[in-house]
């Protein structure tokens, strides 16, 4: 575990993750040379780092699914590493459930993240069978839990305020590249990122406040799951009438154990990832949802035995960050305009 104020400093980032050093420091009362030394100290370990990514509106065209990959015997850890280093496979889990691994792949278009299953996820020698469901929409997802060591009040000072413009947002190459560029540092100044992307320091400044508070760009502070309070991670699947579907995934999104709510296309229309204390609240938490939610049906349960890949960020046993894999998910995906394909071991 991490000690008190090491989870303080982790929910303040979680609020405000690009906050000077000095205000965060003053929210924590610890002065700002000591703040950024400690954040330094978390990354360094691995147990703590920051994610930068397009979300929100921008993410409105892009294709999702989740991936469920059966593999060879032994081969499971192989695969993983092997899905880990794609691009267009933004997360990747060994899993105790109903399948070795599951993926959350993205693509452009739902005809890419289709050809990209299966000529490359269901290709990975090892794997025998992938089930993919799509999914049309995100209720919640990381970025919005919270460690909660700070109080609401602490939280509340330094959490940004909401951009007003609502206008429909323009979005070009250099919105890409200013956003692959925060997924290499997602506090890089505004200066530091106009240098290094060759655009004036006053455009990065304004676009950046535009993208970031329209949730155009997500900054999420993550916590290696060894040394988190909520160390266990479960991936419940859910059935929910299709007329209570909106009421259900809102009030599930509330819930502080819950990591992502997303709508889905199969047979269950709701996934739920939640991060507990340990495998034994699982029972209790699936009590408290059949006790509000009476109509939900729970369809199917899953573990996680090991993160191998975080939203890019690559993770060593113990779930401290080790690597990273830029999420670009505009990126290309060839798709064959004719020919067979021959025989595919995509299933679902």
């Amino acid at each position: 575990m991490l000690t008190e104020q090491d989870l303080k400093l982790v929910d303040a980032l979680q609020a405000a993750p690009r906050a000077s050093w000095s205000t965060l420091g003053r929210a924590l009362g610890l002065g700002a040379v000591t703040a950024a030394r400690h954040w330094d100290t978390l990354v360094e370990r691995g147990d703590a780092w920051l994610t930068a990514y397009a979300g929100g509106e921008l993410t409105a065209p892009l294709a999702l699914a989740f991936v469920e990959i059966d593999c060879e015997p032994g081969a499971a850890l192989r695969v993983a590493a092997a899905l880990a280093a794609d691009v267009h496979v933004v997360t990747v889990e060994y899993v105790a459930g109903p399948c070795d691994l599951l993926a959350h792949v993205v693509a452009p278009t739902v005809r890419e993240l289709g050809a990209h299953v299966l000529d490359r996820v269901s290709a990975v020698p090892g794997v025998t069978r992938a089930r993919t469901v799509l999914s049309p929409r995100m209720f919640t997802e990381g970025s919005r839990w919270r460690v909660r060591a700070i109080s609401p009040g602490q939280r509340e000072a330094l959490s940004p305020k909401p951009a007003k413009n609502r206008a429909p947002l323009r979005f070009d190459d250099a919105d890409r590249a200013l956003i692959l560029a925060l997924g290499v540092d997602a506090r890089a100044s505004a200066a530091a990122l106009a240098i290094e992307l060759g655009i004036g320091a006053t455009t990065v400044r304004r676009r950046l406040d535009t993208l970031l508070g329209r949730g155009a760009i997500r900054v999420r502070c993550e916590i290696a799951r060894s040394v988190s309070p909520a160390p266990v991670t479960v991936t419940l699947w859910l059935r929910v009438p299709p007329d209570k579907l909106e009421t259900t995934a809102r009030s599930l999104a509330m819930l502080p154990e819950v990591r992502m709510c997303a709508a889905l296309t199969g047979a269950a229309n709701l996934m739920l990832v939640v991060w507990l204390p340990s495998q034994h609240e699982t029972v209790a938490l699936e009590a408290v949802l059949a006790a509000k939610l009476p109509w939900l049906e729970v369809v199917g349960r899953a573990v996680t035995l090991r993160n191998v890949k975080l939203m890019g960020r690559l993770l060593d046993a113990a779930g401290r960050g080790i690597g990273r894999v830029p999420l670009d998910f505009w990126a290309a995906v060839p798709v064959p305009e004719h020919g067979d394909r021959g025989v595919s071991r995509s299933g679902g």
